[in-house]
């Protein structure tokens, strides 16, 4: 599954993108988030409040409740505002 990072949890993560391999029973968004806060204390601080973090699985925005499974691309950034 490829892990993409953008702005302030790109910073946050170190991380512009990453490979990962979610432990079984992981099927969510949700429970993959929970499994990447574990990756590091740069990717616990990422998720630390989850409502300022939004979220595209296969470039389709979702919740924390949306279907993962490998192969898929997660996408992961902060809210856009715009004038």
């Amino acid at each position: 599954m490829k892990v993409l990072y953008f702005a302030w949890l790109k910073a946050k993560t170190g991380l512009g993108e990453e490979d990962v391999t979610p432990p079984d029973g992981v099927a969510t968004v949700g429970q993959l988030v929970d499994f990447l806060k574990t990756r590091s204390p740069g990717h616990a601080a990422a998720f630390e409040v989850m409502s300022t973090v939004r979220v595209a699985v296969n470039q389709d925005y979702g919740g924390l409740d949306t279907p993962v499974k490998t192969g898929d691309e997660v996408a992961f950034f902060p809210p856009v505002t715009g004038g």
